[in-house]
């Protein structure tokens, strides 16, 4: 199995619902933070990474048919020159609606995590994002950068740009494949994200 898609929108941009809408697609797993949540010895291979040690992807991601959200958007170049045939998505939404979800979800989701994982996140933040995540305007140009670097570098018949509000049609069109009749999911609003990890933290403390 390879992997026909490679997300390099970053994260709060619409990649959960990605993730779902690509697993119905592909009919194949999509990987995703959720993922890497779900098996702690991932976690080692991601810091590695962020520190420059790459795994091999292919093996890696044998079994997925597609990688959206952080970690995996972060080594979007590497993991698709791996993948040469996969398209390339780049999620993406205005940069203000953008920093206020991710400032209130997964930049301030420090003290819920295992050391481990917030280690590997403040290692992948530094190394390909920024480490000011906490700094509106030093996150926003890293954000706008981001895409801009992907505009820039990415072969254009190999590119799909992508907001939530597109919907199926140009996935379906960039990947040759028959629209379904469902509406197109919406997931992972940042009242969701509030409210798993109140209950996350309500377990904890079980």
């Amino acid at each position: 199995m390879t992997l026909k898609v490679v997300g390099a929108g970053l994260g709060r941009t619409g990649t959960h619902s990605l993730m779902i809408a690509l697993e119905k697609l592909l009919d194949q797993p999509c990987y995703h933070m959720f993922v890497a949540a779900k098996n702690p010895s991932h976690t080692k291979i991601w810091h590695n990474a962020a520190l420059g040690k790459m795994p091999d992807w292919a093996e890696f991601f044998d079994g997925y048919g597609a990688a959206v959200d952080w970690p995996a958007c972060a080594f979007w170049p590497e993991i698709s020159a791996v993948f040469p045939d996969a398209l390339i998505i780049l999620s993406y939404r205005d940069a203000e609606a953008w920093w206020k979800s991710a400032s209130n979800t997964i930049f301030s989701n420090s003290g819920s995590l295992t050391t481990e994982r917030q280690a590997m996140l403040d290692q992948l933040f530094e190394s390909r994002f920024t480490s000011r995540i906490d700094h509106r305007d030093t996150a926003i140009a890293a954000f706008e950068a981001n895409n801009e670097h992907v505009r820039k570098t990415v072969p254009t018949g190999r590119l799909l740009e992508w907001q939530a509000g597109d919907g199926w049609e140009p996935i379906c069109t960039a990947l040759g494949l028959p629209v379904p009749s469902e509406p197109f999911p919406k997931t992972n609003s940042t009242e969701e994200f509030l409210a798993r990890r109140a209950a996350r933290a309500t377990d904890n403390k079980a």
